[in-house]
């Protein structure tokens, strides 16, 4: 366990780092960065946010948006809904097509005894013979 810190002692998020870039052959230096660990975690943070930033931006506003499974152009929405809506009335049609033909089916097999008869008796006029 680390011992706390006095108030003159620096923390470990604030002790300073030196990174030297050296050239192998002359041994010159190259670059010196004085680094801590904060200045580290903040400098990947930015880092990563800034290509994350990037990266919405070219999906967004270049054509790459519409290699996204599911986006798609306007008229390609427009044209699928149409679609579905044909779809769905051409499925109840089938629905009903299905029905009427399974109902002649049972009257032609004779098996109508689970059906309702019409027992609403009908007015129906008689017809005069007019004759010349």
């Amino acid at each position: 366990m680390d011992p706390i810190p006095t108030k003159n002692e620096p923390t470990r998020l604030g002790t300073h780092y030196r990174l030297v870039v050296m050239d192998d052959d002359t041994f010159e230096e190259v670059v010196t960065l004085k680094l801590s660990r904060t200045s580290v975690y903040i400098g990947l943070s930015s880092l990563f946010v800034f290509l994350v930033g990037i990266t919405i931006v070219f999906i967004a506003f270049t054509p790459l948006k519409y290699y996204i499974p599911g986006y798609g152009t306007r008229e390609g929405r427009a044209a699928l809904q149409n679609l579905k809506i044909r779809t769905d009335s051409l499925e109840q049609v089938i629905r009903y097509n299905e029905q009427y033909f399974n109902s002649i089916k049972k009257v032609m097999e004779g098996n109508d005894k689970g059906m309702q008869l019409d027992t609403v008796p009908l007015n129906i006029p008689k017809t005069e013979v007019i004759q010349d």
